[in-house]
């Protein structure tokens, strides 16, 4: 069955999301690995992508481990340095998709105020025909129902839905419910898939 929407992840499908990267440049690899054992920063993460508020949740782990509150902090006060950059390819995929009248959809672990700088820092990603994100969903990847409200906010069967993610668990709760699906390990898989089911056309990609 040809789909009938491709649904993107954002982090590592679109823009890069390595904060380590940030901080080893930053504050030097020993003393990020230090504060990432000491301090939970993806737990952190995730409540945010579940709608929880960024600033307050980011600022109270601070106030919560002395000693870190400065780097902490560089969570939220320098959050669109530490995401990026784009992926121009899966960039220039989802815009020849578009072009070709399929319907993109985003379907992402992002919280509303990342969210909202995202879309300031990288305009493209406000061209989905319909974001699904976590944070104003109040539930995340890989739990069912955000598969499930997806399916029922779009009118698109499951079976009819392409959806990329770069972790495999996301991956193995979406195929559990129907959905093709694609790993994503490189913009070039991806294209060449979408070639493959003749969503797009090699010169689509040139």
């Amino acid at each position: 069955m040809q789909p009938q929407a491709v649904v993107f992840d954002i982090g590592n499908v679109l823009i890069e999301w390595q904060p380590e990267r940030f901080y080893d440049a930053r504050i030097g690899p020993e003393r990020r690995k230090r504060l990432f054992s000491e301090v939970d920063l993806h737990g952190v993460n995730d409540a945010v992508d579940r709608g929880g508020d960024f600033r307050a949740l980011v600022y109270a782990a601070a106030e919560a481990n002395p000693g870190w509150e400065d780097e902490i902090r560089h969570w939220h006060d320098s959050w669109s340095r530490i995401a990026g950059p784009e992926i121009p390819a899966s960039v220039a995929t989802l815009r020849a998709l578009r072009r070709r009248g399929v319907p993109v959809f985003a379907l992402s672990n992002f919280g509303i105020g990342p969210f909202e700088v995202a879309q300031e820092v990288w305009p493209f990603l406000t061209e989905f025909d319909r974001p699904y994100i976590s944070g104003h969903m109040g539930m995340a990847k890989p739990d069912a129902e955000i598969y499930a409200a997806l399916e029922a906010d779009s009118g698109v069967a499951p079976g009819g839905l392409l959806f990329t993610d770069d972790r495999a668990e996301n991956i193995a709760a979406a195929e559990a419910r129907g959905w093709q699906t694609h790993l994503f390990e490189g913009p070039e898989g991806f294209a060449a898939r979408l070639v493959d089911l003749g969503l797009l056309a090699p010169e689509d990609l040139a």
